[in-house]
């Protein structure tokens, strides 16, 4: 451990600060690793059957409620955020509205951002080091066992909106963030009181109310587990309010009031790629495989894999308006010998000609 003084460390903190913003983070936080009441929160999520089929949320618990344990040595952490908007809030509602238009959830549009964040993050801690040797560190970025959130609201970054994610009143909730576990006794932040007042925005868009609490998300009912780490069929009742979201949802963040004071990115690896923030979903449902693996190359995208891809936009073209071009390309598709895309492709013609005949 450092045998650095307070007044030190206050010094230290704000040149962090300084580093941070040169490397393109918008703000940085620094809290303890007291994470009881948090750990909690999260077994009773587990207890409810909330996380659905990502059994890996309930792994390394302990690991999670002791940052120590997963470091040794961490007595503090230093939280980062980065914005990752790259269009205005009306742009991408705009694009909700037009149902032959893909949504994209917009933090997948450009460059996946895991390995950029703990790039930065490690160069962070890289420049502290050199004043600093004694330094020990290790850098995550939705990579690990840790409770992000939780931590970025002890920083100071924000605190937990009724959506269930990092709000700030200075800059809304479209941001990534990023840690770096530490021994140095840094000073630690005040948590920001939470504004959300009665606002039940977020609660009252979600399309399929998988918010069913303040702070508490039902996996099982969220777009953006459907559509992402769900590996099997999107349930039938649910496919009607997936709309034309084809990787991930965004609705709790864009209609939420607080995100009127989301900044636009300035990282150009969060740009837009290949057109994807307006795509028609005819001309994604026509790529083929090999298309899609080359347009979606260091891209959030390859989560859903490529089957899931085909059969999200099945769904969203069985939800598009009645076009014989569309009810076409269904009908002509390749199902990849899949039962999976059998089932939502033919659902998604059936639509089509419910359609037709009203």
């Amino acid at each position: 451990m450092s045998e650095l003084d307070g007044p030190d460390y206050l010094t230290l903190k704000k040149q962090i600060a300084l580093w941070a913003e040169e490397l393109g983070f918008d703000a940085i936080g620094v809290s303890d690793i007291e994470l009881s009441e948090d750990h909690q929160f999260l077994r009773s999520w587990l207890e409810k059957k909330y996380h659905a089929t990502m059994a890996y949320m309930g792994n390394h618990l302990e690991l999670r409620r002791y940052p120590e344990k997963l470091v040794p040595n961490t007595i503090r952490i230093i939280s980062a955020r980065m914005q990752y908007l790259s269009s205005s809030i009306a742009q991408s509602q705009s694009v909700l509205k037009d149902n032959q238009t893909a949504y994209i959830s917009r933090y997948a549009l450009g460059r996946d951002y895991h390995k950029l964040m703990r790039k930065r993050l490690a160069k962070l801690a890289e420049k502290i080091r050199q004043l600093h040797p004694e330094l020990h560190y290790r850098v995550f970025a939705d990579s690990a066992p840790v409770l992000e959130k939780p931590i970025a609201n002890k920083a100071g970054l924000g605190w937990i909106g009724k959506h269930s994610l990092v709000l700030d009143e200075t800059a809304g909730s479209f941001f990534f963030i990023g840690e770096i576990f530490t021994n140095l006794n840094l000073p630690v932040d005040e948590l920001q009181t939470n504004s959300c007042g009665q606002c039940r925005a977020c609660r009252e868009i979600c399309p399929t109310d998988a918010i069913v609490a303040d702070k508490v998300v039902d996996s099982s009912r969220c777009i953006s587990y459907l559509t992402i780490e769900n590996k099997g069929p999107i349930p039938e009742p649910l496919r009607a309010a997936v709309g034309n979201r084809i990787f991930g949802c965004d609705d709790c963040q864009l209609f939420c009031p607080w995100n009127r004071f989301a900044q636009l990115t300035t990282e150009t690896d969060f740009q837009p790629r290949h057109g994807l923030q307006d795509a028609s979903l005819l001309e994604l449902f026509s790529w083929s495989e090999s298309t899609y693996l080359k347009n979606t190359a260091g891209s959030a995208l390859r989560r859903a894999g490529y089957l899931g891809w085909r059969r999200n936009l099945a769904v969203a073209l069985g939800n598009a308006n009645y076009h014989p071009d569309i009810l076409s390309a269904l009908q002509s598709s390749d199902r990849e010998n899949s039962e999976l895309l059998e089932e939502h492709i033919s659902w998604a013609i059936h639509q089509q000609f419910l359609k037709k005949e009203n």
